[in-house]
C-alpha cells in the first residue's frame, strides 16, 4: 500500500521549480513567488537537520525578458545568449531571497554529460555533499551557455532527477504550473481525475502522461514521469505538484495529499544496488584476499585497499570494476574511488598511507559499500 506518512520523515530534498512558475508570464522573475518558496524551504530546513538542493529553471526565460523577446529563440546561439544574460538575474534573485532567511547559497552549473561521465559524476557528488554538510543550499542549473544537448533535450526535470541520484535524496519535488498527473488531459476532458499516488513503474502512467508543454518551459508531464523513474533508481520518491498551490512545500512536508506522489517499487538500498548491478559496464578487476572477500560477503563492509592483491585493466575514478577472489570468481562490483594507476600504488596499503603515497587522500575506501553490490 502506498502511504504518504513517510514524507515528513524525509531528510534530504531536491526541489525543482519550472520556468512558468519563476517568471510572471514572461514579465520577468516573480520575486514575490520566489520569496514565498524560499520561506517554505527555509522553514523546513530549520525544523530539523534537513538538507535541500534547489534545481532552478528560468535562465533563458529571464534572459528573454531582459532582451524584450516575446518568443523563445530557436537558434542555438540565441538560446545560449539568453541563458547567459538571464543567469545573472536568476542567481542574484535566489541569493537575495535566501539571505533574508540567513541561508548561504552556491551556484552549481552542470550539463547532462557531467552526470553521465562517472569521474565528473563523483566530483559533482563530492562538491554537492560538501555544500550540504556546510549548510549551504546549492542552486543547480544546466550550463546552457556552453552545452547544447540539454537545450535540445529541453527540460530540467531529468537534471533534477539525476541530482537526486547524485545526492541520494529521499524526495524529489517537481513544482510545475499543473496540479499533478491526471488520467486524461484536464484541458479537454472535464472528467479527468488527478492521480494522487502510484508506483512509478505502473505502465498505466505512460498513457496518462501527455506531451503538453508551456510557452516558456520545454518539459511536459511525460518528462516529469521519466524524471520520476530516473530518481527511483536511487529509491527516491517524487511529488509532482503545482507551485501555485498555497504553502505547497509545507503541505508536502506534512504529508498532505497534494499533487501526485510516485514511489519506487523497491526500497532505496535495493533500487540502487539493482542499478549498479545491471546498468554498468565493467572496466577492470580487483583481486581480493580472503579477508576482504569475507568482509564484503559477511560483514557488509566497504572495500579497502589493504585487502586488494592485484589490479587488472585500466579504469578511471568512478568507473565500475569487478571484485574477484583469488580463484577468479566474481564476488562483487562497484564504483571505484581511484583510477587503476592510483590503485596499483595503494593496493595492500592502509588508508592512512594514501596521502604519503599519492600526495592526497580523496576517500578512505577503494569502493564504498553504498556503491558496491554483491553478486
Amino acid at each position: 500500500m502506498i502511504r504518504r506518512d513517510h514524507i515528513p520523515q524525509t531528510r534530504r530534498w531536491v526541489v525543482k521549480i519550472g520556468s512558468a512558475l519563476l517568471t510572471d508570464e514572461g514579465q520577468g522573475l516573480d520575486r514575490q513567488a520566489l520569496r514565498g518558496w524560499v520561506d517554505q524551504m527555509a522553514d523546513w530546513l530549520e525544523a530539523a537537520p534537513h538538507e535541500l538542493v534547489l534545481v532552478s529553471s528560468g535562465a533563458v526565460a529571464e534572459g528573454m525578458c531582459r532582451m524584450g523577446w516575446s518568443r523563445r529563440p530557436e537558434a542555438l546561439h540565441e538560446l545560449q545568449a539568453a541563458a547567459a544574460i538571464g543567469q545573472m538575474g536568476l542567481v542574484r534573485a535566489w541569493e537575495s531571497c535566501f539571505e533574508r532567511r540567513g541561508r548561504r547559497t552556491a551556484q552549481v552549473l552542470v550539463t547532462h554529460d557531467d552526470l553521465s561521465d562517472r569521474r565528473r559524476y563523483l566530483n559533482a557528488r563530492s562538491t554537492l555533499r560538501t555544500l550540504l554538510d556546510l549548510g549551504v543550499v546549492p542552486v543547480v542549473n544546466e550550463n546552457d551557455v556552453v552545452a547544447n544537448e540539454e537545450l535540445r533535450f529541453g527540460d530540467n526535470d531529468t537534471l533534477a532527477a539525476l541530482v537526486a541520484n547524485l545526492v541520494e535524496a529521499d524526495l524529489l519535488i517537481l513544482l510545475t504550473d499543473q496540479p499533478g498527473l491526471f488520467d486524461a488531459d484536464p484541458r479537454t476532458n472535464p472528467q479527468a481525475r488527478l492521480v494522487e499516488h502510484a508506483f512509478v513503474d505502473d505502465s498505466r502512467l505512460d498513457g496518462y502522461a501527455g506531451s503538453s508543454r508551456g510557452r516558456l518551459g520545454r518539459g511536459g508531464m511525460a518528462t516529469k514521469l521519466r524524471a520520476a523513474r530516473v530518481a527511483a533508481r536511487s529509491g527516491t520518491a517524487t511529488v509532482i505538484a503545482s507551485g501555485r498551490e498555497a504553502k505547497v512545500l509545507e503541505r508536502v512536508a506534512r504529508g498532505e495529499r497534494v499533487g501526485t506522489l510516485l514511489v519506487p517499487s523497491q526500497e532505496p538500498h535495493a533500487a540502487r544496488k539493482r542499478w549498479l548491478a545491471g546498468q554498468m559496464q565493467v572496466r577492470g578487476r580487483l583481486v581480493l584476499d580472503r579477508g576482504a572477500v569475507r568482509a564484503l560477503r559477511e560483514g557488509g563492509k566497504s572495500l579497502l585497499a589493504v585487502g586488494v592483491r592485484a589490479v587488472e585493466g585500466r579504469f578511471s575514478r568512478g568507473e565500475v570494476v569487478a571484485c574477484v577472489d583469488e580463484a577468479g570468481g566474481e564476488v562483487a562490483r562497484g564504483l571505484v574511488n581511484y583510477s587503476s594507476e592510483e590503485t596499483r600504488r595503494i593496493l595492500g596499503q592502509p588508508s592512512s598511507r594514501f596521502e604519503a603515497i599519492l600526495g592526497y587522500r580523496d576517500e578512505e575506501e577503494l569502493i564504498h559499500r553504498d556503491n558496491l553490490v554483491l553478486l
